[in-house]
């Protein structure tokens, strides 16, 4: 952050220059990311007092609390262009006119000086409190210059515990805007505010409610411009104590999510109408650069996470001599060993949550990076307790269990006709399979290694790390099988791999919250849309629900085994494999995710586009924050190898199938 002067600030934005600095000695500071219609401004924001006054003031810090709006900035630091004050309202305050901007000796019935202000003491506030407004001129004439039309959102908090009545979490004040010429906006406005969801908050909006919006930041402007529209607004000071000054975090996050929608979409919604843009989008009023501070966590992330690999370290490493093994004598359980986890999980622990999300100021983004922390945390959870009794909770809380909807969809489709399975015979070896994948990548210019392998218990499976996709030495593949895994591994999962290698933010990489489910269903999907998906493999897919609930109901891997055998015809080596996967660990529920992923990518596809979800491990979960940051131009939009719009599969059985599942 730069340190500026006021009429150095002014000529950098004369120029059309972007900063970040703090004016005229830390008084206030300005940011602006890039030039937008949107101006925010959290002016109440600040606690400091110069020194020489600090001698004088009878307030406590919590009294100073009381009257001060903290954490308005955080309201704000979603948006390119904010003004937020740093020095007290109690040294001089920026929403008065600036003879009334210092108090003489009182505010608010209290005496806050032990003996009035000198003349020169009140000069040198005056002068700071004229700066922040020449720079605020600066700042709306460049706007309007550029745009037509500039719109302030003047963000203030207030005390309520003391009022009886009900009051509205949000006050508009409208009293000094022309309601005839902007009062649409005032009502877009309150509406978006309205539709902010708050964690055991009723959030209301209102205007004029209990404030009328009469401060001196809107009179100011509308004595100077005539195309700016200021909206006053305070915030119920229910995201903190009002009395301490504490910040609830969990309601400050979601505070911020949503007070960065509703003015974007406010925002765009007076561009479309006063702007020289009448298709303006919310994207279009936010920054469409990469921070600098989401670039640093990021990096450091990455370098932290990118060897944690479940897959490398869940798939025992005796696997072909305890298959023969079982398959001998099927009434022992097998005996698997793991590969050792490299990673201290306390260390990482401690560094994952030390690094600074704080500083993200995108409120989206900065929960984007929270939401993947807490699953890289709990991605270590499972990796350090693998072969061991915490595994299976473990796992539960990383993948979850199947819902009765999903062991009931699994049912339906088990007990539909067998006779399709008879028309696909597995004549294809690993060595046929890893020719055509070659191939396959080859026609869809995917730069990537495939190789035989007889480490993974898939017929085949992609290491993102190394850009591999790894074939079952022993795997038989039938004719469809062949296409279908083409589409899944190399279609989805390589495509996904190598996109996020060329992507900026490295946490697309690492894998998003909820990616597995949303990943495997949209490879699903693809094999689906390629034409490839058969009742069998939805089967297989039945198959994988029902044996995760057996194991969680049993826990015993000859009994899940004789079941596939038994109750499902499986052959013994698919038994054993499918076996395999869901107690690999200690219990390893990922698989009941196949189905229900299908379900949910089909069900998502058939009103959006999945183009975004190839935007490496994406998940539906983020899905609307990665589709705002492809629309504001911060990444590029992913590019799929075939065509992933819903249409009928033309075949009457399957479609009747896939409609059936809930």
């Amino acid at each position: 952050m730069l340190t500026l002067s006021e009429q150095e600030c002014i000529a950098l934005i004369k120029k059309g220059e972007c900063f970040h600095a703090e004016v005229e000695s830390g008084a206030f500071i300005i940011k602006i990311d890039e030039y937008s219609p949107v101006i925010c401004a959290a002016i109440h924001n600040g606690h400091n007092l110069r020194s020489e006054l600090e001698k004088s003031f009878l307030l406590s810090k919590e009294e100073r609390f009381f009257e001060e709006d903290p954490y308005t900035d955080e309201l704000i630091s979603s948006f390119p262009i904010q003004l937020i004050g740093n020095d007290s309202r109690f040294e001089y305050d920026l929403n008065r006119a600036k003879t009334l901007s210092t108090y003489f000796k009182t505010a608010w019935d209290k005496q806050v000086w032990k003996k009035p202000l000198s003349s020169a003491q009140r000069a040198k506030s005056h002068k700071k409190h004229q700066a922040f407004y020449n720079v605020l001129e600066a700042i709306v004439g460049e706007v309007e210059h550029r745009f037509k039309n500039a719109i302030i959102f003047d963000i203030h908090s207030y005390n309520y515990k003391r009022i009886e009545k009900d009051t509205p979490t949000f006050n508009i004040g409208s009293g000094q805007i022309d309601v005839e010429r902007w009062g649409k906006v005032v009502d877009q406005f309150e509406k978006q505010l309205n539709k902010i969801a708050l964690p055991n908050i009723d959030v209301r909006a209102a205007t004029d409610e209990v404030f009328q919006g009469r401060g001196y930041l809107i009179s100011h402007v509308n004595a100077h411009f005539d195309n700016t529209l200021v909206l006053p607004t305070e915030v119920k000071k229910v995201f903190m104590d009002e009395t301490s000054g504490e910040a609830y975090p969990l309601v400050l996050e979601e505070l911020k999510a949503g007070f960065k929608n509703a003015v974007s979409e406010t925002a765009a919604y007076f561009a479309r109408r006063y702007g020289k843009r009448t298709s303006t989008q919310k994207a279009d009023v936010l920054s469409s650069s990469i921070s600098s501070d989401v670039l640093k966590i990021d990096k450091a992330l990455f370098a932290l996470c990118k060897n944690v690999e479940t897959l490398n370290y869940i798939n025992p490493v005796n696997i072909a001599s305890e298959r023969s093994r079982f398959l001998k004598n099927p009434n022992v359980n097998p005996n698997f060993t793991y590969k050792q986890l490299n990673i201290n999980p306390y260390k990482f622990r401690e560094h994952l949550y030390q690094l600074p999300v704080d500083e993200i100021m995108d409120a989206d983004i900065q929960q984007l990076y929270r939401h993947v922390i807490d699953n890289l945390a709990n991605k270590i959870d499972l990796l350090s307790t693998i072969g061991g009794e915490n595994f299976l909770y473990n796992s539960l809380k990383y993948y979850g269990a199947p819902q009765a909807s999903d062991v009931e969809n699994a049912k339906f489709i088990l007990h539909l006709n067998n006779s399709e399975l008879e028309q696909h015979k597995a004549v294809h070896s690993a060595d046929d399979a890893v020719e055509y994948f070659k191939q396959m990548a080859q026609q869809w210019g995917l730069v990537c290694r495939i190789e035989k392998s007889n480490k993974v218990v898939a017929k085949a499976m992609v290491n993102s790390e190394k850009s591999l996709l790894m074939v079952n030495k022993d795997a038989k593949f039938s004719q469809p099988e062949l296409h279908a895994y083409a589409y899944h591994e190399l279609g989805i999962h390589m495509l996904t791999t190598l996109i996020a290698k060329k992507l900026p933010l490295k946490i697309f990489a690492l894998g998003l919250a909820g990616n597995t489910h949303s990943q495997e269903g949209l490879a699903i999907y693809s094999e689906y849309c390629s034409g490839s998906l058969t009742i069998g493999r939805l089967k297989t897919l039945a198959l994988r629900v029902l044996a995760v609930q057996h194991m969680l109901d049993h826990n015993n891997f000859k009994k899940t085994y004789h079941m596939l055998v038994e109750e499902y015809g499986s052959s013994r080596e698919s038994a054993f494999t499918l076996t395999t996967r869901v107690y690999r660990g200690g219990g390893f529920t990922k698989d009941h995710l196949y189905l229900k992923g299908f379900r949910d990518v089909l069900h998502f596809a058939k009103q959006n586009s999945l183009d975004n979800l190839l935007m490496g491990k994406a998940g539906l979960l983020d899905l609307n924050v990665i589709s705002e940051i492809v629309e504001r131009g911060m990444l590029p939009k992913p590019q799929s190898l075939f065509d992933l719009t819903y249409r009928s599969s033309g075949n009457p059985v399957l479609d009747f199938v896939i409609a059936s599942i809930k």
